[in-house]
């Protein structure tokens, strides 16, 4: 019996999730000196004392997140073989597009018992979230390492940070110990936080920073041999995805894609190893995934300007002014359920700020005293990449029910 798939009888890849993004690497490669400080960071919690605050700064694609799944993997092994350590109990939050409420909420919700109500969405607030997560956590008991990622993202962040470490010392929890481990990837975050809630975490700081050329070729090397057949790629292919990425970002991330959708490449064009074409044809693909995943990472508001700015490029009513992006933004975040931003000074910072990231060409214009000083804002990428970006995650949060 024939069929279109009939004819598909070999594969590059020996285990292709080997380059996937949930992949978690059993060792992790290149970032001894981090996982030492990290390691030191945790040594308390062995002996029940309470946990030091970690924050770990580094662009994506650093492996900040990989190396804290690593970190405490290892931790929960060790802990339960330790008689002077309390329970461990570790609960991961990404806060990208997340209010103070909902973090706090999804935490409350995960500590109930199984068969209790969950915490209400609507008809109370967030003070009400803490004191009932307070009660979670004395009824558990053990110590609680709470993962923050993308914690830059989280709008009251000052609350949360000043809540949660002092919890223990103002008398809100008396058998439990709370440690967080905040992840962001703005080297600068720290510096936007209140002067009492910098005095309050007194974190240890992990800086990750980008791989080399080198770094970069010796994870390849790794993952390429664990997801290829044998004799599948060529070395020179391996060295151009690093070289590639470690003159972008140094991104290992960016590196490893580039190595599937190089082999991606090799297998449509019928070719049984991966060579340097193929890697320079999967840079192309790579880079517009890439500008995806930057959409992704904007906060829901910033995603709804962007997609504001595509639209009115697609009539070609670009480059446009602030007040007019203002008043088709309202529709844009009123067609997606959301309650639209108020004032024209937030859609200016947010036009500033994606103009500040590459996403916006911004052109100043002066007509003097009858017409004034004011900026003009045109898309600096396709308006079909942003547009389709933002179906897709409509669609994926349509589909997907969540608590929050």
């Amino acid at each position: 019996m024939s069929g279109p798939f009939s004819d598909l009888t070999e594969t590059l890849f020996a285990d292709k999730s080997v380059l996937s993004e949930s992949y978690h690497p059993e060792e992790i490669l290149e970032r001894d000196e981090e996982i030492e400080e990290y390691r030191y960071a945790l040594q308390d919690i062995l002996f029940g004392r309470d946990p030091e605050n970690i924050m770990l700064y580094g662009k994506a694609g650093l492996g900040k997140t990989a190396v804290t799944k690593y970190m405490t993997d290892a931790l929960r092994e060790e802990v339960a073989s330790r008689e002077e350590a309390d329970d461990l109990f570790v609960h991961e939050i990404n806060c990208n597009g997340k209010t103070l409420f909902m973090v706090v909420r999804r935490l409350v919700n995960e500590l109930l018992p199984k068969g209790a109500s969950r915490f209400p969405k609507r008809g109370l607030g967030t003070g009400d979230a803490f004191d009932e997560l307070y009660r979670q956590l004395d009824r558990l008991g053990g110590t609680h390492l709470i993962v923050f990622d993308e914690l830059d993202h989280l709008d009251d962040v000052n609350t949360l940070l000043y809540e949660l470490p002092r919890a223990r010392s103002n008398g809100h929890i008396e058998t439990s110990r709370i440690g967080i481990i905040g992840i962001s990837n703005n080297y600068t975050f720290r510096n936007s936080l209140s002067s009492k809630v910098k005095d309050t975490l007194m974190e240890t700081e992990i800086s990750f920073s980008p791989y080399d050329a080198g770094e970069l070729r010796t994870i390849l090397y790794d993952r390429a041999d664990r997801a290829f057949v044998d004799g599948a790629y060529d070395k020179s292919a391996i060295t151009m995805a690093a070289a590639l990425s470690a003159q972008d970002m140094g991104n290992a991330r960016q590196a490893i894609d580039l190595l599937r959708v190089g082999a991606e490449v090799a297998e449509k064009t019928g070719d049984v190893r991966v060579v340097d074409d193929h890697i320079e044809n999967a840079r192309t693909l790579v880079q517009r995934g890439r500008l995806r995943n930057r959409i992704r990472d904007q906060t829901q508001h910033a995603q709804y300007i962007l997609e504001t700015v595509a639209l009115l490029e697609n009539r070609g009513q670009t480059p446009v002014r602030s007040k007019t992006i203002r008043a088709n933004y309202e529709g844009v975040a009123t067609s997606w359920a959301s309650e639209p931003l108020t004032t024209l000074k937030s859609i200016q910072d947010h036009l500033a700020e994606l103009h500040m990231l590459g996403f916006l060409q911004r052109t100043e214009k002066n007509h003097g005293l009858s017409g004034g000083h004011y900026y003009e804002y045109e898309l600096d990428l396709e308006p079909e990449v942003v547009l389709e970006t933002r179906e897709t995650i409509e669609g994926e949060e349509q589909a997907v029910p969540t608590d929050d």
